[in-house]
């Protein structure tokens, strides 16, 4: 009995692996990225690179292990939710007031050591945020709302209340 429910699960690991989910690689640049509309320094882009744009882009660095099911499901539904809470390949495309919620967002996420998620960089060891990356981040984040607030009305940055 026990090698005959051993082979069944054998044959649906096996068959799951034919199930996979289209990978999230974009074939060029959308041209909506964050830093089509404001500053993105060098410094800021690499550490968005490294620790935050396989969750939050259109274009995730696949580890090996992400071609075996039921991984590929799990990272996938990561990459999704990532990417519905903030893309920063689709960032122009928000309206002011979302992006500008989004920066206070990033700002509360980073200082309160919530992301990248432990169990990223658990496995992703050098996607963890330093002192000084953090800081360079948070130290951005300021120059990125002024802009913002200098383009738009003060009304057209906040959301409205439904």
């Amino acid at each position: 009995m026990i090698k005959k429910i051993l082979l069944i699960l054998l044959v649906l690991l096996i068959a799951i692996q034919f199930f996979k989910p289209e990978r999230n690689i974009a074939a060029s640049p959308s041209g909506n990225h964050i830093s089509t509309v404001y500053n993105v320094p060098e410094e800021v882009n690499t550490i968005l690179k490294r620790s935050c744009y396989d969750c939050h882009s259109n274009n995730t660095v696949y580890p090996w292990y992400a071609s075996i099911q039921p991984v590929t499901w799990w990272l996938n539904n990561h990459i999704e939710d990532g990417k519905g809470e903030l893309n920063f390949d689709e960032f122009a495309t928000y309206r002011p007031a979302r992006q500008y919620r989004k920066l206070k967002e990033i700002h509360d996420e980073i200082e309160g050591g919530e992301m990248p998620l432990s169990s990223y960089t658990l496995i992703h060891t050098t996607s963890k945020l330093s002192d000084n990356d953090k800081k360079t981040i948070l130290d951005w984040l300021p120059s990125v709302k002024t802009t913002m607030e200098s383009r738009y009305p003060a009304d057209s940055l906040k959301l409205k209340k439904k």
